[in-house]
């Protein structure tokens, strides 16, 4: 393993960008999902942020090991969750690694209702094991997070409240750039917290509605009211090839891929 030194670059690497199923999608042989393109494959969800000090893992997709490998990323000193569905959580385990590099657990940054199910679903890892030995669970400590802003890895963050169809769910900024999958709704407090942005990095999930998050219309409304400076869609499902679609969205507008490298701003 290498030192786990940081690059002082500020950047988001986003891991995944696809929807639940992921993308090849099993049992489907649409022209996605059978695609040569590595930009049509698509795993789940997730974003790994360098901060000045540390690396922060924005949710635990179920590829996150296959992930981080793929992008040499050595170390994560903390994560934090937009929300608790499986496909943003279920990854999890693979930060057992970490603690022990860290030789401490590493700091999970949540809403109280996210902690309640990553205690219910992984409650192996808050008992005391058998002659106390840890090495086989994830040494995990919780920091209950709101809508305040706050201060972690040297960076400041900005939680950004959304709703993700009926439930309250979270996107953050982080400078010039702001993240923000699964989401149906931005509600009226929220736009202020999306002025200025150099990036905004958005929930698109397919062209017709869905009930649960914004299709490519809806997700194109936001941008022509928050106006940054480039847009990445993600949270991308099969249905939408990537170089068909980049070809007719507007100037500004692309869909996101798997390895996508976004340098940032303070």
């Amino acid at each position: 393993m290498s030192s786990g030194a940081v690059d002082s670059r500020n950047e988001l690497i986003l891991l995944g960008t696809g929807t639940s199923h992921g993308v090849p999608m099993i049992g489907c042989h649409c022209n996605v999902c059978e695609s040569t393109n590595p930009r049509n494959q698509r795993t789940r969800t997730g974003v790994v942020v360098k901060l000045p000090e540390g690396n922060l893992l924005i949710d635990t997709p179920p590829e996150l090991r296959m992930q981080l490998l793929r992008e040499r990323i050595d170390l994560v000193h903390a994560a934090i969750y937009t929300h608790s569905h499986a496909d943003h959580l279920f990854g999890l385990d693979d930060l057992r690694l970490f603690g022990h590099y860290l030789k401490g657990p590493v700091p999970l940054y949540c809403e109280e209702n996210v902690e309640r199910q990553v205690r219910q679903s992984y409650n192996y890892a808050f008992e005391t094991p058998p002659n106390n030995h840890r090495g086989a669970i994830p040494l995990l400590t919780f920091e209950r997070i709101s809508t305040e802003t706050f201060q972690l890895l040297g960076q400041t963050v900005v939680p950004i409240r959304l709703w993700h169809g009926k439930l309250a769910v979270l996107g953050f900024r982080f400078g010039s750039v702001a993240f923000c999958t699964d989401v149906s709704r931005i509600p009226e407090e929220s736009w202020p917290l999306l002025e200025n942005l150099d990036v905004l990095v958005l929930d698109a999930l397919r062209e017709e509605p869905h009930p649960t998050h914004l299709n490519i219309e809806q997700a194109l409304e936001v941008v022509e009211q928050v106006k940054p400076r480039q847009t990445y869609f993600t949270h991308i499902s099969h249905t939408l090839e990537h170089s068909r679609t980049n070809a007719r969205l507007p100037a500004g507008v692309e869909l996101a891929y798997d390895g996508l490298r976004i340098p940032f701003e303070n």
